[in-house]
């Protein structure tokens, strides 16, 4: 009987494993979208499906550690100074759109003839959205970091905030009256505040100090079994405080985003991350009670119509009271007209207290279910109506194993002419790019240029950034290549890092991120054009290159000035006691910025170094 138990564990452990992996490509090839391949295998392979699960809930509650680990790498991507930047969105607009849609959708119940009570928790729990699904469609599109992106996130995060005071109008709601019960629901919010509290002093004083003890052992599954530890312990705290796991995860990614071991971190929790989401669409899949759906069917559609458009009109209206453009507020709407996750954490608490029956909530639930499952339709039908052509990367291929004197990342108009003087003289270069059209015309001349992310570090160890005597950056964003300038000072602090700047600030910005050499891309070419053009109006040769020659070192000793004050303005640099380098040290901490700052400061006072 063991063995078969054994047996019987394996055979569903293989069957998720082999339905995700046949379910997702194919939807994704077919242009329906990952989230909708899982949920699509879940429901075949499910209880109402082929039947390899029995209880649906079970898979739910062990993949919802997806949900926590993605929203933990998400907090890495959010610095703290980010995140404050983001509290107008958080409190103000997130306030304002759940607000509004609570009140539109209880009038939905209302309007369909059920008491108001019952019709405010079945539309509050349905406000609430599916943070898994948006975050994914959000990484899919590569919206995460845009405004309107992180304005969504911003509204999630504080439907997250909300689910606690929900929870306690909910008991307050109750059909017993139970006063008592309501009293320690409002004690509830006062122990999730401390529960914040006591994970923000954690997190600013004892894990930096623990990543780098941890660190100086060299054993990089301990770092691993760290990385697990924190994800998994701040969302244990925040789920025993009553606030969601995903909330705690968020915060003690926030947490570390500033911290030197981010860049690892985000590498150790990736490939759990993915397995555990993709498990949660399944598992979502395998819920959908068809028997309930058929049986009230009717009520059901009708249901999830109403819902959808009610909601998807509120957030609109929101969005364009708020002077968002149509097409942002159409797109937001677009996405966030589902009900999520935290919907079943409500109407089950409903239904312990008596507000809904069980037939209420078995409905309830598979209207949230649905309506999970058309989003990623509706964002299809939203991108055929406004169409963004996405690159075809058939027949590209990634690095691996790659070595070669030079890493080149990005191979552009720059990057192609300074690609000829190192291999007329023999130098081996790795290419990288993510542009589909360049790497194809490089294809045609006979360049071997590699599909990649240089801003990735398992990109960057494939290309062989390791073994380079030289990385070069040359990516067009700005943004990007300061993101991966950061990265592979980090990941490979010894090799000499080279850089294309956009414009000025872009060059100041590069040199702090740890960028060794740069050039601004139309510089040198300008002075060059500004040469000859003295010459054709008639200056003598010599003094031409001498006007050059004069902007050139004016322009340098501006630019180390710059460099040097940072942040700081100008006149308060000559006005105070300290020296420059002794400024920028003080705010970065960074001997290399240190270095550069003095070098600086005394190129411009004529001492030597």
């Amino acid at each position: 009987m063991a063995a078969e138990g054994y047996s019987s564990d394996l055979v569903q452990v293989v069957v998720l494993l082999g339905a995700s992996v046949v379910a997702a490509p194919l939807f994704k090839r077919a242009g329906l979208g990952s989230v909708l391949g899982y949920l699509a295998a879940g429901l075949v392979i499910g209880p109402f499906g082929l039947g390899f699960f029995a209880d649906s809930q079970a898979i739910l509650h062990v993949a919802e550690l997806g949900v926590v680990m993605f929203l933990f790498i998400i907090g890495l991507e959010m610095q703290p100074s980010r995140l404050w930047g983001m509290r107008q969105d958080i409190f103000g607009l997130g306030a304002f759109q759940v607000l509004a849609c609570i009140a539109a959708l209880t009038g939905v119940g209302v309007a369909f003839g059920f008491p108001w009570a019952p019709s405010f928790v079945a539309g509050t729990g349905f406000v609430l959205t599916s943070t898994a699904i948006v975050m994914q469609m959000l990484q899919e599109r590569n919206a995460m970091s845009s405004l309107k992106g992180q304005r969504i996130v911003a509204i999630l995060l504080f439907e997250d905030l909300a689910i606690v005071p929900l929870l306690a109008l909910v008991t307050l709601l109750s059909t017993t009256g139970a006063t008592a019960t309501a009293s320690e629901r409002w004690m509830q919010i006062g122990i999730a505040i401390a529960a914040v509290a006591a994970l923000v002093l954690a997190g600013r004083y004892l894990l930096n100090p623990l990543f780098r003890f941890l660190a100086s052992s060299g054993a990089r599954e301990v770092m691993t079994a760290a990385a697990l530890l924190v994800v998994l312990g701040s969302a244990l705290l925040m789920q025993l405080s009553g606030l969601s796991m995903a909330m705690g995860a968020f915060l003690a990614g926030v947490l570390l985003s500033e911290s030197a071991f981010r860049h690892q971190l985000e590498a150790d929790i990736e490939p759990f991350r993915g397995i555990l989401l993709g498990l949660f669409f399944m598992g979502v899949g395998m819920a959908i009670d068809l028997s309930v759906i058929a049986a009230n069917w009717q009520l059901v559609i009708a249901g999830v119509i109403a819902y959808m458009v009610v909601k998807a009109l509120a957030i609109y209206a929101v969005a364009r009271a708020l002077k968002t453009c149509h097409a942002e507020a159409f797109e937001r709407a677009t996405l966030m007209a589902q009900g999520g996750e935290f919907a079943f954490v409500l109407y089950a608490a409903a239904l312990s207290e008596g507000i809904i029956d069980a037939e209420a909530n078995a409905i309830l639930t598979a209207t949230v279910i649905i309506s999970m499952v058309l989003t990623p339709l509706m964002v299809i039908l939203h991108d055929r109506m406004a169409p963004a052509k996405a690159p075809d990367t058939d027949g590209l291929t990634l690095p691996e194993h790659v070595e070669g004197s030079v890493l080149m990342i990005g191979f552009g108009r720059f990057g192609q002419i300074v690609s000829q003087p190192l291999l007329a003289r023999g130098y081996k270069l790795s290419i990288i790019d993510m542009d589909v059209e360049f790497i194809k015309d490089a294809g045609d001349f006979g360049f071997k240029v590699y599909y990649g992310d240089g801003s990735r570090p398992d990109i960057l160890h494939a290309a062989g950034a390791a073994h380079a005597r030289a990385i070069l950056l040359m990516i067009d964003d700005k943004e990007m290549a300061v993101k991966a300038a950061e990265i592979i000072r980090h990941e490979f602090p010894l090799t000499p890092l080279l850089a294309r700047a956009y414009d000025r600030g872009h060059a100041i910005d590069l040199i702090h991120a740890g960028v060794d050499f740069q050039i601004r891309e139309t510089y040198e070419s300008a002075l060059t054009f500004g040469e000859e053009v003295l010459h054709v109006l008639g200056e003598e040769p010599e003094l031409a290159a001498r006007v050059v020659e004069e902007f050139r070192s004016v322009d340098e000793e501006r630019f180390a000035m710059e460099l040097v004050g940072g942040i700081y303005a100008g006149r308060s640099l000559i006005r105070g006691n300290a020296s420059p380098a002794d400024l920028v040290a003080a705010k970065t901490g960074r001997e290399r910025e240190r270095q550069a700052a003095e070098e600086a400061a005394a190129e411009l006072s004529g001492q030597p170094t």
